[in-house]
């Protein structure tokens, strides 16, 4: 936009010749060709293009000196597109017809092409400007979208680690519980029991087997809590990634993309369906690759097992095993979906939908 404003302030003060001389059929064709090749400039980005067009139009100023008065407007391209030779033949050119031009045409036409080289320089300062500014907001806003990247991925590492340190200390509470607490309780019971027995005295029949019970209720609580603790414990990813690492029968691609907050139902599914599917695919499967994929979807999770073998077909053609059996009695109890395809290896593809979805 700022080009074309250019150009109409380099042609106006053209039309500002008319103060001095008379218009005539020559201006008028001065005026229609200048527009024209200066047009044409724009719209052709050939060198030769524009060659041919100053040629033509320093040819016909020959004839029509009028086309002089319009040397500003046609100059403005040239310094934009910094063709230094045409311009500068121009201007050779030019030099040689201004020996034949009038003091007050030469005045004038020295004026214009020094308003088309301040337009020029200020147009391109300010493109230069606005081109840094885009280049610098551009830059800033690709730098926000990495620190907010790298800022959600510290977010995530320092999740997974409280994550990681809450369950190892979830642990050592359980152990805690079960070699220290559970111990004294399992003693004590123990002795309430040779209490009982060596007891000849109906009067503390009673409270002993009061506090026999009580110790009892409280071991029980023990051992659910410890139960607890510990199906907490367990990490999916860790977990599944063990098995893998221990599946020394093929190579193994292993890829998890599930949250932290995964039920344990799901934790336990998941680990003995992934155990018994590697187990079959070591009794009958010949393949080279396995391929195991778990992650979580807005409203299921979702486990993936195949290998590349060319035998499972006719392994498990006719009835499925007792493993395979119990990996979709497993799944069908948490209201999923289990599907066997033999087709093309041995796959396994299971969905379990999220409670309350």
């Amino acid at each position: 936009m700022e080009r074309i404003q250019d150009q109409f302030i380099l042609l106006f003060f053209c039309l500002t010749s008319l103060t001095y001389m008379p218009l005539s059929t020559g201006y008028v064709l001065a005026f229609f060709l200048a527009v024209s090749i200066c047009s044409s400039c724009y719209f052709f980005q050939s060198h030769r293009v524009c060659a041919m067009e100053i040629i033509l139009f320093l040819g016909i100023a020959c004839y029509v000196p009028e086309v002089l008065l319009f040397t500003p407007l046609i100059f403005y391209p040239l310094l934009e597109r910094r063709f230094h030779y045409f311009w500068a033949f121009l201007l050779i050119v030019f030099g040689f017809i201004i020996c034949l031009c009038p003091i007050t045409e030469l005045c004038f036409l020295g004026v214009g092409m020094l308003i088309s080289i301040y337009l020029e320089i200020k147009t391109r300062h300010h493109k230069m400007l606005e081109y840094e500014f885009r280049k610098t907001r551009d830059d800033s806003t690709e730098l926000n979208l990495l620190l907010k990247e790298k800022n959600q991925t510290l977010i995530e590492k320092q999740d997974a680690q409280v994550y990681a340190a809450t369950l190892k200390e979830r642990n050592r509470i359980a152990r805690e519980i079960h070699d220290n607490v559970g111990h004294l309780l399992s003693r004590s019971i123990l002795m309430v029991g040779a209490l009982k027995a060596m007891n000849q005295q109906e009067s503390l029949n009673v409270p002993l087997e009061n506090l026999s019970n009580t110790l009892s209720d409280g071991m029980n609580n023990i051992r659910e809590s410890v139960h607890d603790l510990h199906d907490d414990f367990i990490n999916l990813e860790e977990s599944l990634h063990t098995l893998v690492q221990e599946f020394d029968f093929c190579s193994v691609q292993f890829e998890y993309d599930m949250g932290l907050n995964v039920p344990k139902d799901v934790k336990y599914s998941f680990i003995t369906i992934t155990k018994e599917a590697l187990s079959n695919v070591i009794k009958h499967s010949n393949a080279t690759q396995v391929f195991l994929y778990c992650q979580e979807h807005p409203s299921m999770y979702q486990l993936i097992l195949q290998d590349n073998g060319s035998q499972s077909s006719t392994s498990f053609e006719g009835s499925e095993g007792i493993g395979l059996t119990n990996m979709r009695d497993r799944v069908e109890a948490l209201h999923g979906n289990f599907k066997l395809s033999t087709q093309k290896g041995f796959q396994i593809f299971i969905t379990i939908p999220k409670k309350g979805i």
